[in-house]
């Protein structure tokens, strides 16, 4: 899967350093998989769930949420949002467009 940005991946990790290691292996994980589904990214990350036309992934314990939308066709992942628990249950990143 292609990875659409690192870049905010990084600075989200520079910001919230304790979850540095964990993106940082998600993002290895993710960038070797050839996934066509929800169903082989949860044989990888078995919490990961779809929400709306959202996937969330628990980073660190379920103390942050990386949302993302993923184009299987295209092998993309476009990351939407990194959140702290508290952000996540506030519910806001719903209002977006693409949900």
């Amino acid at each position: 899967m292609h990875i659409i940005s690192f870049r905010i991946l990084r600075e989200y990790a520079e910001i919230y350093s304790d979850c540095q290691e964990a993106l940082s292996n998600w993002y290895k994980v993710t960038t070797k998989a050839k996934w066509s589904n929800l169903v082989e990214v949860q044989q990888v990350f078995p919490k990961a769930e779809a929400v709306g036309n959202f996937t969330v992934f628990n980073i660190k314990g379920n103390k942050y949420r990386l949302i993302v939308s993923i184009d299987y066709e295209g092998q993309l992942i476009y990351i939407k949002y990194i959140l702290n628990y508290a952000e996540y249950d506030r519910e806001n990143w719903k209002n977006d467009p693409y949900f």
